[in-house]
């Protein structure tokens, strides 16, 4: 198993930005495809980002592209979400997710689910 703890969100106007992390301890971090995913109150989760293993491919929910980045650092066993000119419509929890085994399109498509979620990070943009 692998526990994932995410940090990094708060408070921030609109057009700035923050970075999120998430830590991962248990099994080896470089055997999961690594998520994030969003939830605004009234919605329903949304998945943000992907990326694949050794951090080669990544895959964005199309209100992101161009403005937030995934990644990863295995030898520091941790994900972050580098998100830039953000939006009030941005503010939302959001979670970090691991998932063994099948490919980054495969959990992008919701063909495969996650297995393991952290807690969440909460990001409210001011407008």
């Amino acid at each position: 198993q692998v526990q994932l703890v995410e940090s990094g969100g708060g408070l921030v106007q609109a057009g700035g930005s923050l970075r999120l992390s998430c830590s991962a301890s248990g099994r080896t971090f470089s055997d999961y495809i690594m998520g994030w995913f969003r939830q605004a109150p009234g919605k329903e989760r949304q998945l943000v980002a992907v990326v694949s293993k050794l951090g080669h491919t990544t895959k964005y929910e199309d209100s992101v592209k161009g403005r937030f980045t995934i990644s990863r650092d295995n030898a520091k066993n941790t994900m972050y979400l580098q998100m830039n000119s953000l939006k009030p419509e941005d503010t939302a929890v959001y979670v970090c997710a691991a998932g063994s085994g099948g490919t980054t399109d495969d959990y992008y498509s919701k063909r495969r689910e996650f297995g393991y979620w952290g807690q969440g990070t909460q990001v409210t943009v001011s407008s």
